[in-house]
């Protein structure tokens, strides 16, 4: 099976109560072929630091079943406990035969990184668009080095926005930080 790119996005929420618009959205992209969301986890994070995990995507019942719980298994988050957890490790390990997939310089703790007292959205999509240039890249040698999403911030330096426009995007992105 070819699988475009894949990017796990982590969105923020002063609260675990997520709008049927952001599903919407998703759906949008869907049917224009653009993302496919592989896996979506709503994740509250109490005050004291426990977390509650709820299942959300717009997948088929069929892809539901074929994926599984891939955020999970990713961040190392069992969604059916501690037994989820190993048995999504060792499936992994063994697929995984003698490549080493992950290291400890690698690790991306993004549980610890959701403020207590809030919630988050953990996004695993697929990015359809770019399996083409994806492939064509591939073909004239190139290689992934680095990627990133730009502060709307570091775009008035090279002209894209205007100080104004990139304030506002800006405390939209992250107005939640600032009310942990």
């Amino acid at each position: 099976m070819t699988i475009g790119p894949v990017q796990l996005i982590v969105l923020g929420f002063p609260e675990p109560q997520f709008h049927g618009a952001i599903i919407d959205e998703l759906e949008r992209l869907r049917e224009s072929d653009t993302v496919r969301v592989i896996d979506a986890l709503a994740v509250h994070k109490d005050t004291d630091g426990e977390v509650e995990v709820v299942h959300l995507s717009n997948l088929t019942d069929d892809e539901a079943r074929e994926l599984g719980s891939k955020v999970g298994a990713l961040i190392g988050l069992g969604i059916e406990g501690e037994e989820g957890l190993v048995a999504g490790a060792e499936a992994g390990a063994a697929a995984a035969d003698d490549i080493q997939v992950f290291s400890d310089e690698d690790a991306w703790d993004v549980l610890e990184e959701i403020p207590n007292g809030s919630a988050a959205a953990l996004l695993l999509l697929e990015h359809h668009w770019a399996v083409p240039l994806r492939d064509a890249i591939a073909a004239a040698g190139g290689f992934r080095i680095s990627d990133g999403f730009i502060s709307p911030l570091d775009l008035i330096g090279i002209g894209l926005l205007t100080a104004e426009e990139a304030r506002e995007l800006h405390a939209q992105e992250t107005a939640a930080v600032g009310a942990s």
